[in-house]
């Protein structure tokens, strides 16, 4: 076992059986995947410590805040990350998506401990003391090649600041049987990206004294089937995925996929169950719960939902390339999303995973264009009031490492604001992810007809690289 010794600022790392025996700064074997930490013994790195990892890798430094498996602010060019889990173990590995034992591959030349989380200002002073340079939107389009021609992404990319066009690339086919190329105008299924929306919607409605935020779903569906459900689950809980309404994939959606065709069907099939947790008390993901703010959004408007997101966002931005029409209905552009159902298969189309059309859950169909002018609505507050706007991005409950999810947003910003706001989607054959930043006011938008975590994947590599003002 080892440990790590605060040393002039600092850490060395010992081994713990012997403590004369000095690791000395680096790697032992070229590989720190995974080091157990001992506690209680000298000036230890504890959970809840703050360190920054500077890892070397091909004379490529990376420098990397995390803690607890929550990132803080990072520097890199190789994704690498560094985490001191709640068990004590500093861990490294390659990425966002992989477990936290896969090899690194790399070697740790350097760790300095901190006594809480630095700003962006002092991780910047780091980069310049440590001579590195941080990475820029110049190294994303060969990255992306990369990753197309290696069958991990087929998408669209744009990246904008305050508007302006930074970075816009498309690559992969839309439709492979035909060689259709994907371009910034490709319409790409987007998950649970459209909570977004629903959100929004939800919030004009409280702005217009539709819909109060503390009040039961009951109030606005009389008629809901469960009781419990209909007197303790408030439309915030609902907004925040806090009040136990549970999950709509699995066996009972598979055998009912065709005839789910609004968002009455899924209150019919799923209504009966009770919370499974008292509202309040816990996060945990419910599409659901989404489903029924759709329901809320139709009986207090008397329009359907599809109707009026289409005349209270989508129009008034712009985003004439965004809906839920059903996957019966031909729609010009929407990529086909390919799917592999194991690492070593052929890519096979989605279609028979495909609800018949999107919810308020999720689903529905846009492209980076459109996003981006949902995005900038939002920044310039042409959809919500300033303080609704605030209301919808700033976090309300701890959703896991890194983040917090607010109203149909997560919020990955740190102490003093930076970072972004937004939320991604994925299911077999799509994957998509919208990053809002509104202190330095950039936005990435990032699309794929590939399984996640294609656009995840990109918009966690141009986080380090956006320009900073």
């Amino acid at each position: 076992m080892f440990r790590l010794d605060r040393l002039d600022g600092f850490a060395k790392i010992v081994d713990f059986n012997d403590a004369t025996q000095d690791c000395g700064l680096y790697s032992l074997d070229g590989r720190m995947d995974f080091w157990p930490i001992a506690t209680g013994l000298g000036a230890v790195l504890e959970a809840g410590s703050y360190a920054h990892v500077v890892l070397t890798r091909a004379s490529t430094d990376t420098v990397i805040v995390y803690v607890n498996g929550v990132r803080q602010l990072s520097y890199h060019d190789t994704g690498d990350i560094a985490v001191i889990d709640a068990n004590d173990t500093l861990r490294l590995f390659s990425d966002d998506t992989v477990t936290p034992n896969e090899d690194s591959g790399g070697a740790v030349s350097r760790i300095r401990l901190y006594d809480g989380p630095l700003t962006a200002s002092e991780v910047a002073a780091l980069a310049a003391e440590l001579s590195i340079t941080p990475p820029t939107l110049a190294d994303v389009e060969p990255f992306l090649r990369e990753e197309a021609a290696a069958d991990r992404l087929s998408g669209a990319v744009l990246v904008t600041r305050h508007g302006e066009v930074l970075f816009s690339e498309a690559v992969g086919l839309a439709d492979r049987d035909r060689a259709i190329p994907n371009t910034p105008q490709t319409r790409f299924r987007i998950g649970s990206m459209n909570k977004m929306i629903t959100a929004v919607a939800i919030l004009q409605l409280v702005e217009a004294g539709k819909i109060e935020l503390t009040a039961p779903v009951g109030d606005y569906l009389s008629d809901y089937p469960n009781a419990d459900v209909a007197a303790t689950v408030t439309v915030h809980h609902l907004l925040t995925h806090t009040g136990g309404t549970g999950d709509i994939f699995g066996p009972t959606f598979d055998a009912h996929r065709d005839e789910l065709r609004t968002h009455h069907d899924y209150v019919e099939l799923y209504g009966s169950r009770g919370p499974e947790f008292d509202p309040g008390t816990r996060w945990e993901y419910s599409n659901y719960g989404y489903v029924l703010l759709g329901a809320t959004i139709e009986a207090v408007t008397g329009q359907t939902y599809y109707d009026y997101v289409d005349d209270h966002i989508y129009q008034p931005t712009g985003m004439t390339a965004t809906g839920s029409l059903p996957e019966t209905e031909a729609v010009p552009d929407r990529s086909i999303g390919y799917t592999r159902p194991t690492p070593e298969g052929e890519w096979i189309p989605n279609t028979d995973t495909l609800p018949y059309r999107g919810t308020a859950a999720g689903g529905g169909y846009s492209t980076v264009e459109d996003l981006t002018r949902f995005a900038e609505a939002l920044l310039n507050h042409r959809l919500l009031s300033p303080d609704s706007t605030d209301l919808l991005f700033t976090a309300k409950v701890d959703s896991g490492p890194g983040a917090g999810y607010a109203y149909g947003f997560e919020d990955q910003r740190d102490v003093e604001g930076s970072g972004p706001v937004g939320h991604s989607g994925g299911a077999p054959g799509m994957n998509g992810d919208l990053r809002i930043y509104p202190n330095s006011g950039h936005v990435v938008a990032v699309l794929a007809n590939l399984d996640p975590p294609a656009a995840q994947r990109i918009s966690s590599y141009l986080h380090p690289r956006l320009p900073q003002p």
